[in-house]
């Protein structure tokens, strides 16, 4: 399945960016049994973060961008917590897409699909999820969205 995940990933566009470090005091994931819990990732891309609000400057397809790039940073994660790779995930359980969105715009769920979308389509199937897409009012660094993510693993050997 690794190559499989690599392939899929790759002919999306993307590849697996360095993990982010935590900016306080949490841990980037944590695996109890078979579930491993990825903290939120923002938008960001290289060294540029995604910024702004959905409704007030940023439209809905830009922040489906910043969607699919903050679930890029959740795969990251997901890599750095297994065996530097993807081939240990089992299921996405649950994803929370947060979505910085001016007061009057209620479209998050279709912002929300950049994430879904891109689970789906680098795990087929086993990419399917619950999910809660919610507006925020403000989200670190200004970043316009910030996915977390719980995954069923492989049993650990």
């Amino acid at each position: 399945m690794l190559e499989t995940i690599a392939a899929r990933l790759s002919a999306l566009g993307h590849a697996l960016p360095v993990p982010s470090r935590p900016a306080a005091n949490y841990v980037s994931t944590v695996r109890t049994g078979n579930l491993l819990a990825v903290s939120g990732q923002i938008s960001a891309r290289r060294d540029d973060i995604f910024t702004g609000s959905v409704g007030a400057g940023v439209t809905i397809e830009e922040g489906r961008i910043a969607a699919e790039c903050a679930a890029i940073n959740v795969l990251s994660q997901i890599a750095a917590a297994t065996d530097g790779s993807l081939a240990a995930v089992r299921r996405v359980v649950r994803l929370g897409v947060f979505i910085a969105s001016s007061p009057d715009f209620a479209e998050q769920s279709l912002v929300a699909n950049g994430a879904s979308d891109l689970f789906v389509n680098v795990f087929g199937e086993a990419g399917r999820h619950a999910r809660a897409a919610v507006g925020v009012a403000a989200l670190p660094a200004g970043a316009t969205v910030e996915v977390d993510a719980l995954v069923e693993l492989e049993p650990a050997a």
